[in-house]
């Protein structure tokens, strides 16, 4: 029955699922939210209320400080169980230690999404820790969400951020900071260590139930398949998914920093932002984390480390299946990768493939269509110019000046660098341009270019930027201003 509370805020009164509950509380534990000094509304994504199937309109600042500030009226609140290998160790102590499943329920397009909270005090896996989150941390996590989102990258989003008026301590701040809340939309808060916790605990049966949850919740189209055949076929879904979303980290210049296989999501999307970072300049050594000291989770490693945080994953699946069986699907990891991040990188370029008759391009001599990718990597490694502004100033380039009729009237367009080493930029300029002239639909170059790039990409020296601003006067323009660059042209 609806409260009066429910019926009078909107976020109260959505049609949540209790479908994780389902599973039985072998796999969370039930906690309360943190009592807070003050609940601001400091963030709201409305794109996310109207995938929600509201109105944002009808959905007041003052209802989500009530709804994910001071969490009224909503039971249970799960702080999830798993377990994690983390930089190389296995951690049995591990579970929601600062945030919890805050409610499950359906999108307007009828996938089961999760909201969860990041911020909102302590659970019984908090470790000590005070379960809070610093408004810079939640500041950062909108920012890498959005822009992952504009670059095309299956990403958890941010559909609210709250200060909550408690001064926190940490041990990279000289000084107190400030304190808020998170809520998240995520496709799942299941994880790698979610079935590594029932190898830990010799649970095959629940590790069964577990992954059956999984098939049917977030690959139902695999009920196709005799009930024996499914298991095996999400594990090989799950590879093409996680190499296509390592494809899409590498492809926008993102660093997670801290590819654990407790941040590893069993839908294969990208969450849970912590010290990451986007390429300033293209860098396979370049790390997120100031604690990676091995670089063990560099931009360049992040394929690899997937590869082989699924390859753990078959340690508690191999209760259930032939480890023969899952190596096999593992195998598909590495043409996926392949081609997607080809597809990807040549979406940056202004060549959308989705858009096209591939027969129409293979049909091409390899002199009208020659190889555009490893000319593009060479140029990056060679040219001193931030990763990111190099596909911004080439869309700026097509947008004001049109397509090129002659390789040489396409001069190097990252304005404020010195001149490219003259080989490296011939020769990508000129299979640049050999693509542009043989591409099926010229007029689409620009539109593609537009949509799959950011204006501004938020390197370390834009986000610090961004907070200092919002930190010394409390002024969030520089951050909508910059959201609003990134919102995806129309």
């Amino acid at each position: 029955m609806a409260t009066a509370a429910s019926t009078a805020n909107p976020l109260l009164a959505l049609p949540f699922e209790p479908s994780i509950e389902g599973l039985g509380d072998a796999y969370w534990d039930g906690v309360e939210a943190a009592a807070f000094p003050q609940c601001r509304l400091r963030f709201r994504n409305d794109a996310l209320l109207e995938q929600l199937g509201l109105d944002p309109a009808a959905v007041a600042d003052r209802h989500f400080e009530a709804a994910y500030g001071r969490f009224e009226a909503r039971q249970p609140l799960l702080a999830l169980r798993y377990h994690g290998t983390q930089f190389g160790t296995y951690n049995p102590f591990l579970g929601d230690g600062r945030g919890f499943l805050y409610g499950q329920l359906r999108d307007i397009r009828g996938d089961l999404q999760d909201l969860g909270s990041k911020g909102s005090g302590t659970t019984p896996w908090s470790r000590g820790g005070d379960g809070r989150l610093t408004l810079k941390g939640g500041v950062r996590e909108i920012i890498a969400a959005e822009a992952l989102h504009r670059l095309g990258v299956s990403t958890s989003r941010t559909l609210s951020l709250v200060e909550t008026g408690e001064e926190l301590w940490r041990s990279d701040e000289p000084s107190p900071t400030r304190s808020s809340v998170m809520v998240r939309l995520a496709r799942t808060h299941l994880r790698f260590g979610s079935c590594e916790r029932l190898l830990h605990r010799r649970e095959p049966q629940q590790l069964e139930r577990l992954w059956r949850h999984v098939q049917a919740t977030y690959y139902p189209h695999l009920d196709r398949l005799e009930a024996e055949d499914r298991g095996l076929a999400l594990y090989g879904e799950l590879v093409e998914r996680v190499a296509r979303l390592a494809a899409e980290w590498m492809v926008a210049g993102f660093t997670h920093g801290v590819l654990n296989t407790d941040n590893m999501s069993l839908a294969g999307e990208s969450f849970d932002y912590g010290p990451f970072a986007f390429l300033d300049r293209w860098d396979p050594g370049f790390t997120a984390a100031y604690f990676d000291q091995t670089s063990l989770y560099a931009y360049g490693q992040q394929p690899r480390i997937c590869h082989h945080n699924l390859r753990l994953l078959q340690e508690p699946l191999a209760m259930l299946w032939p480890r023969q069986e899952l190596e096999q699907r593992l195998g598909r990891f590495g043409s996926t990768y392949d081609s997607h991040y080809r597809s990807r990188l040549l979406r940056r370029l202004g060549f959308d493939l989705a858009s096209q008759d591939l027969s129409r391009l293979e049909g091409l001599a390899s002199d009208e269509l020659p190889d555009l990718l490893v000319p593009t990597l060479q140029l990056l490694a060679v040219w001193p110019v931030a990763y990111g502004s190099f596909f911004a100033a080439l869309e700026r380039r097509i947008a004001r000046g049109g397509l090129p009729a002659e390789a040489e009237a396409l001069a190097p367009f990252v304005e404020g660098t010195p001149e490219p080493p003259r080989q490296a930029w011939m020769t990508w300029r000129d299979r640049w341009w050999a693509w542009s002239r043989a591409w099926p639909e010229a007029d689409a170059i620009a539109p593609t270019l537009s949509r799959w790039n950011l204006p501004v990409t938020p390197v370390r020296a834009e986000i610090e930027r961004i907070w200092a601003a919002i930190d010394q006067r409390d002024d969030w323009s520089l951050l909508e201003d910059w959201l609003e660059l990134t919102r995806a042209p129309i």
